[in-house]
């Protein structure tokens, strides 16, 4: 019998932030969280994501032992904006048994109609800038640290228990050439020269600090129209700056601007934080904050694309390249082999687009399900 039990104490919610982790512990490709960072996420006193949603958290017991986890979150914002009246699933993860399965969901789907909600989708995190959509491609190939690892059965599951796809994000593999090619350098050279923009790179992170409003400004417009999300605010501006800036290697984090100083894109890329998380299984202690602190300056053979953003008006110019033709360049530098995009929906065409010239191969797909209650 599977006894589901509410997330209540600290205790409980380090079971649930760890769960991920323990369970596929001894999955080469699968790269865990920071524990500590989840547990903040799930807190309302650090997430200032609470100040417009509500989360409850369940783990699932059997015979004693933890067999599941799956959160909830009612995004009061999202729903505002989208006009509809959802709850959202996320952090879902259980063992190859559909009792198990079926009791999380049924907890997350009480809780909604409880609430006066009639449909509930996910894996959706609090925002774009979280966690979302569930692997059913690719189980293959290693994953990367912003993104779900999940087995391949949990598509079986979610089809048994009446979900369907709402949408599905793809990612692309970027095989990185020996050399910066011709045609890159060339339509980089142009798009600054006709449109007056330059292409600038922070020195240190004291300085790009100096931008951190620019580029949140530029994610805001560019990712507003996109599936389920909403604006962040100033205060998750903060939240997510102390979580990630001790990571970024400056050399990958490029920004373009018109001749009156404006920012109009940015593209922001990190060596692989995925195998110092998995070395230390997502523990910052006792020497998982030297292991990451070390990765971003370290040469792992791939670059994870954590975030492109530019202005609409200025991706029609040919703004992306300019960004592509930079980190290329870069990376090539420092002997990087690969390029890991994150999750793209799959019908962004002008994000595709980006990657249009480049050899690569799409080769995850993830799936955010929905289901009517």
């Amino acid at each position: 019998m599977v006894e589901i039990r509410e997330v209540k104490t600290r205790k409980d919610l380090r079971t649930f932030a760890g769960f991920n982790e323990k369970m596929y512990r001894d999955v080469p490709q699968a790269f865990p969280d920071l524990i500590s960072d989840e547990m903040d996420n799930f807190t309302p006193k650090k997430n200032p994501a609470f100040e417009y949603a509500e989360s409850r958290q369940f783990l699932a017991y059997k015979d004693g032992e933890c067999v599941g986890r799956i959160g909830a979150i009612i995004s009061h914002k999202a729903n505002k904006k989208w006009n509809n009246k959802r709850i959202r699933f996320t952090r879902v993860d259980f063992i190859d048994d559909y009792e198990v399965s079926a009791a999380l969901f049924k907890a997350v789907e009480d809780w909604g109609r409880e609430r006066g909600l009639d449909a509930i989708h996910g894996p959706m995190g609090f925002c774009d800038l979280d966690q979302e959509g569930m692997l059913i491609e690719g189980f293959e190939y290693d994953g990367i640290f912003i993104t779900i690892n999940n087995a391949p059965y949990y598509k079986d599951h979610m089809e048994k228990l009446g979900y369907t796809k709402s949408v599905d994000w793809i990612e692309m593999r970027i095989n990185i050439p020996d050399e910066v090619p011709k045609f890159w350098e060339r339509l980089s050279a142009r798009v600054k020269e006709e449109n007056g923009l330059r292409l600038y790179t922070a020195p240190n992170r004291l300085v790009l600090r100096k931008y951190i409003p620019q580029i949140f400004d530029v994610l805001n417009a560019t990712y507003n129209e996109l599936y389920g999300e909403v604006e962040l605010s100033d205060a998750q501006v903060k939240k997510y700056v102390k979580q990630f800036i001790l990571m970024v290697n400056c050399k990958y984090a490029t920004m373009v601007f018109d001749k009156d100083d404006n920012m109009v894109g940015f593209g922001l890329t990190v060596p692989s934080l995925a195998h110092a998380s998995k070395k230390s299984r997502g523990r910052l202690f006792p020497w998982g904050w030297f292991r990451l602190l070390r990765a971003p300056f370290s040469k792992p053979e791939t670059l994870e694309l954590f975030l492109i953003g530019v202005l609409e008006k200025y991706r029609k110019l040919g703004v992306p390249a300019i960004l592509v033709e930079a980190q290329m360049r870069q990376a090539i530098k420092d002997g990087i082999k690969y390029a890991e995009t994150g999750p793209m929906l799959e019908n962004n065409t002008s994000v595709h687009s980006v990657w249009k010239r480049l050899d690569k191969i799409q080769h995850r797909r993830r799936r955010c399900w929905i289901k009517k209650l």
